[in-house]
């Protein structure tokens, strides 16, 4: 085991950071759309996950490398796909507003 978490280190330690950062983007990206794709959809998780890869991306802009585009666009889809399933009239995401104290965007 010991092994393993050395050989995992050393991959990392050889990747670019800005390779590992934007592969934990793609996971918050993952974790939105997982929450987006719900039935019904889970407005409030998948927008605490978007606004956490947002963030990141804002934060860190120009030092994302190769993947910082697709993260960017990434982004854009995430809130389009946010802003349409609230407007959905059998949105949940009024009740969501309404038990959060109205903080829903």
């Amino acid at each position: 085991m010991e092994a393993e978490v050395d050989e995992i280190r050393r991959r990392v330690l050889e990747a670019p950071a800005a390779s590992v950062i934007a592969n934990h983007g793609y996971g918050l990206f993952e974790l939105a759309a997982i929450h987006l794709s719900q039935q019904p959809p889970s407005l409030s998780e998948a927008r605490l996950a978007i606004d956490a890869l947002g963030a990141m991306v804002d934060a860190l802009r120009g030092q994302l490398g190769p993947d910082e585009q697709s993260l960017v666009d990434g982004v854009a889809q995430l809130r389009l796909a946010w802003v349409q399933l609230d407007s959905l009239p059998s949105s949940p995401a009024g009740d969501e507003a309404a038990n959060a104290g109205g903080g829903e965007q």
